[in-house]
């Protein structure tokens, strides 16, 4: 029997975010591989399915990354809906060229279900659109890290030459990003805003400008954090006080 694989996103983390789609696919599913971040609520939507961790965790264990595609292609063989659950959309710092290339090489049948980025995620609760007309005409989809032994990345020079930018998994070196773009030129009182959970009952934020966020970064709680820059979080509200060691529980 050979099966065939759905790569599906699973939003930014509140349940109701996920797509009708997805919702469907995790109640037939047979299996479902899924991310370390998914919330046990949404996995609930998979009673039929055997359950399989592949989390990755920054610090922390983590599945390597050919475990998981040869997972993906051997499970193919035994089952006939198999679901790779995926945080935000499966297309967006998801890895998922490399699942697409080992099921493509393999002969198995895949579809790729997109979700809400954890980007849309963060501006709907923010209430902050992140394109705006006149001041806000482009933005900004990057990430700070550097696979080992990969080339380097021109993410600042990027970022400098947007509105606004999204910085996903960089919430374990808020400081060092704020350095690195201030020596790139960065203005230093360019607003920022380091957003975690969001979506969910949990989330937290902070709005602060890029010095005070080199000075003073906020600290996590362990959820998934972003860093949204620029005029896309002008008018965020800063809190009255000096910025604090942790992020600011949501209203």
């Amino acid at each position: 029997m050979t099966g065939k694989v759905y790569l599906v996103g699973a939003g930014p983390g509140a349940l109701d975010l996920l797509t009708l789609r997805a919702a469907r696919l995790l109640a037939e599913a047979d299996c479902v591989f899924h991310d370390a971040l998914i919330h046990p609520d949404m996995l609930a939507l998979a009673p039929h399915a055997r359950l399989v961790s592949v989390g990755k965790r920054s610090g922390g264990p983590s599945t390597a990354q050919q475990v998981i595609d040869q997972q993906l292609v051997d499970s193919a063989r035994h089952y006939q809906r198999i679901v790779r659950l995926k945080g935000g959309d499966p297309m967006l710092f998801g890895r998922a060229q490399e699942e697409i290339d080992a099921l493509t090489a393999a002969g198995i049948e895949f579809e790729v279900v997109p979700g809400v980025t954890a980007a849309s995620g963060a501006a709907a609760e923010l209430q902050c659109p992140l394109t705006r007309r006149k001041v806000g005409r482009t933005l900004l989809l990057a990430t700070p890290r550097v696979a080992k032994g990969a080339p380097d990345s021109e993410w600042v020079r990027a970022v400098l030459a947007s509105d606004s930018a999204a910085l996903y998994m960089a919430g374990d070196g808020l400081a060092w990003v704020a350095e690195q773009l201030m020596a790139g030129g960065a203005d230093p009182e360019t607003p920022t805003v380091v957003i975690e959970d969001a979506t969910l009952p949990t989330q937290r934020s902070d709005a602060q400008t890029l010095a005070d966020l080199r000075a003073c970064p906020p600290r996590g709680h362990g959820g998934p954090r972003l860093l949204l820059i620029g005029s896309a979080v002008a008018d965020v509200p800063r809190p009255a006080r000096a910025p604090g060691p942790s992020l600011s529980p949501a209203s």
